[in-house]
């Protein structure tokens, strides 16, 4: 497959009785792309901000709402990732992390090697969870009391040696979910409202305890839908 490089920008191109079939955008700008009496059939789409920002419009309609109900009916607690107070988070944190404990233990029920497979060039199950951990130091860390994870994956991350051991990777999960509980146990409106350093731009600006916690509960829950519909082709694949 061809591939243009980060600055061969097509930008403003229009592209008229052209085939594109089988291609893909991997972490592309596709903002405010406009198709129009196009076949696509088999399109699938996966672009996990899609509530926030402009709507995505197929035939007239706003599609957003009815994939994010949809995904809330498939995850139940999903809903409760922006819950504003304490008992609100407390709930949404108990149902995210009832989700893993059940995925996780799916995943260590399946053939050995699974857990370190990789599905579309996407993140393993494994990965997936050194992500979190990752996501965890850098959102949250400062409440929790942690430094960096060695374990942990950022975004731009990609393994080329030897996985490591699937159990260590398991430990710090677990660590980084227990300290995330034991936190929102005890948290106080008040400390929610507190503001921290903002992990993206910590020299400027600032972001409030509470919406550090809600961008945890954001990525648990779709990095939880990444690995289950990964699970669901390897299981696929085994039948």
């Amino acid at each position: 497959m061809n591939a243009y490089a980060e600055d061969q920008s097509l930008e403003g191109h229009q592209f008229r009785d052209r085939s594109l079939k089988g291609a893909s955008f991997v972490e592309c700008d596709l903002s405010e792309v406009v198709i129009r009496g196009s076949d696509i059939s088999g399109m699938e789409i996966d672009a996990p901000w899609l509530r926030f920002g402009k709507p995505l419009v197929v035939n007239g309609l706003d599609v957003g709402p009815f994939v994010e109900a949809d995904l809330n009916r498939r995850f139940p607690g999903r809903e409760l990732q922006e819950a504003p107070d304490p008992e609100g988070l407390r709930a949404a944190w108990a149902a995210l992390e009832d989700a893993w404990v059940a995925i996780i233990e799916r995943a260590g029920a399946m053939p050995p090697g699974t857990v370190d497979r990789s599905v579309g060039d996407e993140w393993s199950f494994a990965q997936t969870l050194r992500h979190l951990v990752m996501a965890t130091d850098k959102w949250v860390g400062r409440m929790l009391g942690t430094e960096p994870h060695p374990l942990g994956l950022n975004y731009a991350q990609r393994d080329d040696g030897p996985p490591p051991a699937y159990d260590d990777v398991l430990d710090a999960s677990l660590d980084r979910r227990r300290r995330i509980g034991d936190y929102l146990a005890a948290v106080t409106p008040e400390q929610l409202d507190e503001r921290v350093p903002h992990p993206n731009d910590p020299e400027g600006d600032t972001e409030s305890i509470r919406g550090c916690f809600h961008v945890i509960l954001e990525e648990g829950w779709e990095h939880l839908r990444f690995a289950t519909r990964d699970l669901d082709l390897i299981e696929g694949d085994q039948a």
